[in-house]
């Protein structure tokens, strides 16, 4: 039996910067930005919109109202979760009106837990193939303003609805997996922006590319021919391009693939569990590929994890995908620095008084903080 991805969609804030004016504001060469990293634009979520609204968002327009009734396992994936012990997967349940007689979890592991969830998924539809598994991926990435890695943070969430016999997408049963204890990347618990040393972690997400995929081919007598299509996690676009070139020799049909699966994280930015998935929806709207294509998705998270593993497109694909999903990008509103630099500084209460928030007319909002719990609004 054949399990994957059914639905995919994605949600984004309404807010976004040019990465150029950014880097004009910080006296910087704005080629460093947009040739550099590879970026253009960064999404930015105004306080209303948290980790939870952001991927309540995500599902409630990928979703439908049978999906509703079916679902019995939901998987948040994120590293930029509101709460140490409950799940926010317990809250999207709540708010979306999902079927309560399901599993909710929340999962982290820097920006690999959504592939991690991948796999959760399948093993668990082999023993209930007449139910679906919602996977969320949702993050906001914050490094401080005047950074070294200011010009890679981002905001958004992706949803995966995995069910047999999917519309969208095969997932195959063969991965190569690989783990080692890596100080390239982390977020103490008492800091709301992560550390990181970047060219070391540059590093690591090479290395962990080689040697998984190193391995899978090895394993699975693979050939770099064999796959029409690479995927990658995109902390930004040229990390992904250069592991590719590297380690790929890639022809130019796979580079031209490439820049395909990574117009929307330019736009975007990183916005970690969900970079590679967002990364196969600019794949899956911009790209011409062939049902049966094969498709290699490389995920890591700092730490670290990493891991190769591959899909195949379903004949038809392109009749399951909604047209109107990147009209997203239309309805964004550019902010000055000065405005985005307010909206980050901005800040939730953290001492239990009372905050309400403004509306947002976004679908989902996070709407009051009170007695140290967060209260959602479907606006």
């Amino acid at each position: 039996m054949k399990f994957g991805i059914d639905k995919i969609g994605f949600y984004i804030p309404k807010y976004y910067i040019d990465m150029r004016e950014l880097a004009t504001m910080r006296g910087i060469d704005p080629d460093k930005f947009t040739y550099g990293l590879g970026q253009d634009e960064m999404s930015v979520p105004p306080l209303t919109q948290d980790m939870i609204s952001l991927a309540t968002n995500a599902a409630y327009n990928t979703i439908s109202e049978q999906d509703l009734n079916d679902i019995d396992l939901v998987i948040l994936a994120t590293e930029t979760g509101s709460d140490f012990s409950k799940s926010g997967s317990t809250s999207i349940v709540s708010l979306l009106g999902i079927n309560p007689k399901s599993r909710c979890i929340e999962i982290k592991q820097a920006c690999y837990s959504a592939t991690a969830a991948l796999q959760f998924a399948k093993n668990h539809l082999q023993s209930n193939d007449d139910k679906k598994v919602l996977i969320i991926a949702s993050d906001i990435s914050r490094y401080g303003l005047d950074t070294s890695g200011e010009a890679t943070q981002g905001a958004g969430a992706v949803a995966m609805l995995i069910t047999k016999d999917p519309s969208l997408l095969v997932l195959s049963d063969k991965s190569s997996y690989f783990s080692e204890d890596v100080w390239d990347f982390w977020r103490p618990n008492y800091s709301d922006t992560a550390i990181v040393d970047g060219h070391y972690s540059n590093e690591q997400y090479q290395r962990f590319f080689n040697q998984t995929f190193e391995d899978y081919k090895e394993k699975y007598d693979r050939q770099n021919s064999d796959f029409d299509a690479f995927l990658f996690h995109i902390p930004y676009t040229k990390l992904g391009r250069k592991t590719l070139i590297n380690y790929i020799n890639p022809s130019k049909e796979i580079i031209n693939t490439f820049n395909q699966s990574t117009l929307f994280n330019r736009k975007v930015g990183n916005i970690y569990t969900g970079s590679l998935y967002l990364s196969l929806i600019s794949l899956l709207y911009n790209a011409d590929l062939d049902a049966n294509a094969r498709i290699g998705l490389y995920s890591y998270g700092s730490g670290a994890v990493g891991e190769f593993f591959s899909m195949k497109l379903v004949e038809g694909y392109q009749d399951a995908l909604d047209p109107n999903l990147p009209h997203q990008f239309d309805t964004r509103e550019k902010l000055t620095i000065k405005d985005y630099e307010s909206m980050f500084t901005a800040e939730l209460v953290s001492d239990g008084s009372h905050m309400i928030l403004p509306d947002d007319n976004e679908t989902f909002q996070l709407k009051e903080i009170k007695g140290h719990r967060r209260y959602y609004q479907k606006n």
